[in-house]
């Protein structure tokens, strides 16, 4: 693929999400998906990217998990034995990044929009090596032919990564901001003016049911009761009401009722399984958030400083848990791609 090719598929997003969401005619019987693309951008949350084609997502994301599960697929080995070959010799980190842009690179010739690509999560607790690396990532994509603008940069959503990502949003490098639990920390990414955050639903969900254990009942539980629903509602609503322009993206889902629950959200990065449910299912879906109802709404503002959003994380037993589990769980796939890099 030529980096001419790659430069032309760049398009403004609000006209690609525009098409994306075109009502369709009243006569055509729709499936979930395509029901959910009127309300919100689907993206694909997949390393796997010749999966892509069938769901036509705008969007996608990746992680050094969703990475580390594709390579070890035969289809994909080549692009590892691939990218350490031609950089062998250089330094680990930037042979890391060089195949998670090659994998981007591939995901773009397939999607109209952006790709997401994630700075290693063991810098998460380092404001400036979480901004060198974004650099250089944005950087690297550059030399193969890719606009700025078809990339956010993924960042652990600690207080250094949220004050690594104001400074990369300033450079005009924009941001998703992910392992995001709480309130109080889309309240600082918003503060940040980040264009993009990604609040785990399905790991709230995990948590608040572990935690629960025999007294779970799912039931009870359902669709908008789930606490990883409201969690992104609570968000949603609060950025909506004050105007802030950060983009909400509901990520990690365990069931399409979770999805359905949130059409309307801005986006939601969804597995391809789970797209494959919601594209064999014509159960009626409607909108279940919308900015209008959010600005009517009897809210207050909130701000937070460092030293209160420390302490409103610490609070949140279920947000500081899964963080520090989020971090840890990708710092050790990182570890483990680059064991296969050097065994390559």
């Amino acid at each position: 693929m030529g980096k001419g090719g790659r430069a032309g598929l760049f398009r403004k997003r609000n006209s690609g999400r525009a098409r994306q969401r075109a009502a369709p005619p009243d006569n055509l019987r729709m499936n979930q998906l395509d029901a959910l693309k009127q309300f919100t951008t689907v993206v694909a949350d997949t390393g796997d990217f010749k999966q892509l084609g069938q769901f036509k997502p705008q969007d996608a994301t990746t992680n050094p998990s969703l990475i580390l599960k594709a390579v070890q697929k035969p289809d994909y080995q080549p692009l590892l034995q691939d990218a350490v070959a031609r950089f062998r010799g250089q330094p680990l980190d930037e042979v890391m990044d060089r195949l998670l842009v090659r994998f981007g690179c591939e995901i773009l010739s397939i999607i109209p929009g952006r790709v997401s690509t994630e700075v290693d999560a063991r810098r998460s607790f380092d404001t400036d090596a979480t901004f060198a690396r974004g650099e250089r990532l944005i950087a690297l994509y550059q030399a193969e032919g890719i606009a700025a603008d078809r990339v956010l940069i993924k960042v652990a959503a600690t207080w250094e990564g949220i004050q690594a990502a104001e400074k990369l949003e300033r450079r005009g490098i924009h941001t998703n901001l992910t392992l995001l639990f709480s309130f109080c920390q889309a309240v600082a990414c918003g503060q940040a003016k980040v264009q993009l955050i990604s609040p785990f639903v399905g790991r709230i969900y995990d948590w608040y049911k572990k935690s629960a254990g025999a007294a779970w009942v799912e039931a009870d539980k359902a669709g908008a009761k789930d606490p990883g629903v409201q969690s992104v509602r609570d968000i949603y609503k609060h950025y909506k009401k004050f105007g802030i322009a950060t983009e909400v993206m509901g990520a990690s889902f365990r069931n399409i009722g979770q999805i359905t629950a949130l059409a309307g959200c801005d986006l939601l990065t969804i597995s391809p399984e789970l797209l494959a449910q919601l594209a064999a299912s014509e159960a009626p879906l409607e909108r279940a958030l919308s900015e209008g109802s959010a600005k009517a709404l009897d809210l207050q503002p909130v701000q937070f400083d460092e030293a209160g959003f420390r302490f409103a994380l610490n609070e949140d037993a279920m947000a500081t848990e899964k963080l520090a589990e989020g971090i840890r769980a990708f710092a050790a796939d990182a570890v483990k791609l680059e064991q296969l890099m050097l065994a390559a």
